[in-house]
């Protein structure tokens, strides 16, 4: 081991050691909401201002629900992980944790929300 060199113990582990599975993660999820954003946009755009009783009958299919629920999972995750390169950028030491602990519960509790909103219309 001694006789290995600072460049070939550093070769493939990057800076943090997983920030080409992160950048992975934010392009396959910044991909999936460029397909569901449309989606959205479009299913939701035709009830919007309509009556709460004629949205829920609406949301009662399955293809709006899904859409639906799908933008807001990979949407939070989406937030989640770009709000976490933010944090690790400029915060350090033992706010870093919190606040990434935080917003970690922050997003997916959001997410969670809201998709059992829409399984409340859905059902």
């Amino acid at each position: 081991m001694a006789f290995l060199t600072d460049r070939k113990r550093a070769t493939g582990w990057g800076a943090a050691k997983s920030g080409t599975e992160h950048f992975w993660a934010m392009k396959k999820s910044s991909v999936a909401l460029l397909v569901l954003i449309p989606f959205f946009v479009f299913t939701f755009g035709g009830i919007l201002g309509s009556s709460f009783e004629e949205v829920q009958a609406y949301y009662a299919r399955p293809f709006p629900a899904i859409i639906a629920a799908l933008t807001l999972i990979v949407g939070f995750k989406h937030f989640n992980d770009g709000f976490q390169v933010l944090i690790e950028d400029y915060v350090h030491g033992i706010w870093e944790k919190i606040l990434i602990l935080g917003m970690t519960c922050i997003s997916y509790g959001a997410a969670a929300v809201g998709v059992f909103a829409i399984a409340k219309m859905a059902l």
